[in-house]
């Protein structure tokens, strides 16, 4: 679909929906740079807006479009829309954008019959749906008919890294003569941490030169800087990032700008390895950065670095151990490799974490071994009452890995409770030996209207 004008090969993706939805914030977010103007005015985009950027690995032009908007076609407003059909017909994905605050409105319903009938894959984002609240009035959006909403936040940058990797997925197959190099891709890999925990020469010890810059002062690194490497198993392109502090310690635009490139380097990666000092533990930040890694779906690896310099070892690990089962629940198991990146003592452990961590991140369960699970589950606690009504939980599938993504149908599945919800993950996440992975549950009720259509 793509032409000249779009970067020639490049596959397009295009942004659409009504004004005011949140169009040119998620265009900024996944370019990773701020070249949209953003207002809470409606219409102030005006005309399409193009950025080439790269999405899981692959170099795309994404369009940001104007409001889509019912108007007479020689209003502006009626050339607005224009420009957005003409972005639509060069588009190989199309991201529609609804906002989940203002709720589904008729315009919202008109669009996507339009856009069912464009032939085109399209991708349904539920913005604003930042909060606790927030994934659960995305499921609204299942009336257009377009499949699974995905919630995110551009405003807060939530749930981006698991649009990318839909996008990704809807993606036309490469060129013939890039088709080996498609297959052969490298492993995704993004090294963060705070300032100063070891970083960069973590990334010279893997690549065996001194690739970066490093020294006892915190925030020598100041951009994401990539790399590439083999090990016994294949390529790995490894992303050194700078350090990421607290907010409230970021005083300069030029860290902000550091930090912005370092969460976009882990929305790119597949796998993040977080390097701690292990002089100083796992502290608040650290848990921030992990954290994000597992709302925007990315395996993690821990690297507990200068291990060397530690005296009472089995007291360091007992504190790392208590901290991660208290506040990184939702990574359970999460792999651990002790080394010191100075001497290179224990680095060999690394990648063969990496790629352990990666390849479970990647594991795909076929429906039947899913359910033989899911039967036993029910059977050892079943679901408990709502509202004094037994909840009626039928069958399960697992559409999608990279992260591993289970979908659990019955009547009123939606109303699960949270401790149920955990039974559950924790469960799967142990039959199924998925340690140190992101596992996403959706709850499918059957008054779900889309859900039929399954």
């Amino acid at each position: 679909m793509s032409t000249p004008e779009t970067g020639g090969s490049l596959p397009v993706v295009a942004i659409l929906g009504r004004p005011n939805v949140g169009k040119s914030s998620l265009f900024n977010r996944l370019v990773g740079r701020r070249i949209a103007i953003v207002d809470d005015t409606p219409g102030v985009t005006r005309d399409r807006k193009e950025a080439e950027t790269m999405i899981a690995g692959r170099d795309v032009m994404l369009v940001d479009t104007a409001g889509l908007e019912e108007a007479a076609p020689e209003t502006l407003f009626g050339r607005m829309r224009a420009s957005s059909e003409a972005a639509l017909e060069m588009a190989d994905v199309a991201i529609f954008v609804v906002d989940v605050r203002a709720g589904i409105t008729a315009a919202d319903r008109a669009f996507a019959n339009w856009l069912r009938r464009a032939r085109r894959p399209v991708i349904l984002v539920a913005n604003k749906a930042e909060g606790r609240g927030g994934a659960s009035a995305a499921m609204e959006a299942y009336e257009l008919g377009l499949g699974d909403p995905i919630a995110v936040s551009a405003e807060h940058g939530e749930g981006i890294g698991t649009l990318m990797d839909e996008i990704a997925e809807h993606l036309p197959a490469p060129l013939k003569d890039d088709a080996q190099d498609d297959a052969n891709r490298p492993l995704r890999l993004a090294i963060l941490g705070r300032p100063n925990a070891g970083k960069s020469t973590l990334l010279n010890t893997l690549i065996g030169e001194e690739r970066m810059i490093t020294g006892p002062e915190p925030g020598l690194t100041r951009d994401a800087i990539a790399s590439e490497f083999e090990d016994e198993v294949g390529r790995i392109r490894v992303v050194d990032t700078a350090g990421m502090r607290k907010r409230a310690r970021i005083t300069h635009r030029l860290e902000e700008m550091s930090v912005a490139a370092s969460i976009n380097a882990l929305r790119e990666a597949e796998v993040v390895v977080l390097v701690l000092d292990a002089l100083l533990g796992l502290e608040e930040q650290d848990i921030r950065i992990a954290r994000l890694a597992e709302r925007e779906g990315r395996a993690v690896v821990i690297a507990l670095n200068k291990w060397d310099a530690v005296e009472d070892r089995a007291a360091a690990r007992g504190r790392i151990s208590d901290t991660l089962e208290t506040s990184l629940n939702q990574l359970r198991g999460i792999e651990v490799v002790t080394m010191s990146a100075a001497t290179g003592a224990g680095v060999d452990k690394l990648m063969p974490a990496v790629r352990r961590t990666h390849e479970r991140w990647n594991r795909r369960i076929g429906t039947g071994a899913l359910n033989r699970w899911f039967e036993h589950m029910l059977e050892k606690h079943q679901p408990p009452l709502v509202d004094g009504r037994r909840l009626k939980l039928r069958y399960a599938t697992m559409p999608k890995a990279r992260p591993p993504t289970i979908v659990i149908f019955g009547t009123r599945a939606e109303q699960v409770p949270l401790e149920y919800q955990r039974y559950l993950l924790n469960g799967f996440r142990t039959e199924f030996d998925m340690p140190g992975v992101p596992i996403r549950l959706q709850l499918r009720g059957t008054e779900n209207p889309y859900a039929e259509a399954e």
